[in-house]
């Protein structure tokens, strides 16, 4: 039969649903250390998933094993057993070269000290990491200006390390993070040397960077940081005591 209105019957196409893409993956993962005649396990069996986009927290005491899980996100080590992926990429497999570049490719550091090179100013700081990836410097800074604009910077790329606050000296460390452009921002206590007041706004800065898309992954031992992000890993003696979302509630303006 014809249409009656003499419209042109379409069909309902559902589109279908974006899947999630892993950028890390720990399945079974062990590391040990031999320290003399002792053997150290760092990690027992720790397995998780953090998908592009997700923003995590991994929680935990000193001696916990969060450090030994930032060093093989990070691509710094690699595990005695089981499985790390990073974007894709079994890191067991690699050589030291290969990692290098999945590191620069893929991770931005911050770090609770910052490891800001005292006699490079603002922008040369952030410009490192792109000299080291072979950008002519031109191009180094064009991008080194963009992140600092991100980070609220743009008033202090000609001053020195020695000249700026604890706040602003993690931001530079952040837009060094981004100037490369990585999927995965992995940040290490990043908020352990700052006052409250500052460390919120470093936490603000995070968020925003996490709605563009890019994944935050915070290794912490502050209950405060840990629940700032959308998921929480608390790990203890080696294995995940626990992995939950968190619902963050609207604030209303």
């Amino acid at each position: 039969m014809g249409n009656l209105n003499n419209e042109t019957v379409r069909p309902v196409i559902k589109t279908p649903a974006k899947t999630k893409v892993p950028v890390i993956s720990m399945q079974h993962v062990k590391r040990t250390y031999n320290m003399g005649d002792t053997k150290v396990f760092a990690l027992k069996d720790i397995s998780f998933t953090i998908y592009q986009g997700d923003f995590v927290s991994i929680m935990g005491p000193s001696g916990s094993g969060k450090s030994t899980c930032m060093n093989m996100i990070g691509c710094l080590d690699r595990p005695s057993g089981g499985i790390v992926k990073i974007n894709g990429k079994e890191t067991a497999l690699m050589n030291e070269k290969e990692l290098a570049v999945l590191r620069n490719q893929t991770v931005g550091f911050v770090f609770q000290q910052y490891f800001l090179i005292s006699s490079m100013t603002v922008i040369e700081n952030v410009m490192l990491p792109l000299r080291y990836a072979g950008i002519d410097r031109k191009e180094r800074r064009i991008l080194a200006e963009k992140a600092l604009e991100r980070v609220g910077l743009t008033d202090r790329i000609n001053h020195y390390p020695n000249e700026l606050s604890g706040g602003q000296k993690q931001r530079v460390a952040i837009a060094r993070a981004l100037v490369t452009k990585p999927r995965i921002i992995l940040a290490d206590e990043p908020t352990g040397a700052l006052d409250s007041e500052t460390g919120k706004a470093v936490m603000k800065l995070f968020w925003e960077i996490n709605k563009s898309g890019t994944t935050v992954v915070i290794v912490t031992h502050d209950p405060r940081v840990g629940a700032s992000a959308r998921r929480c890993i608390k790990i203890l003696d080696g294995l995940i005591l626990s992995d939950v979302k968190i619902i963050h509630k609207a604030v209303k303006k």
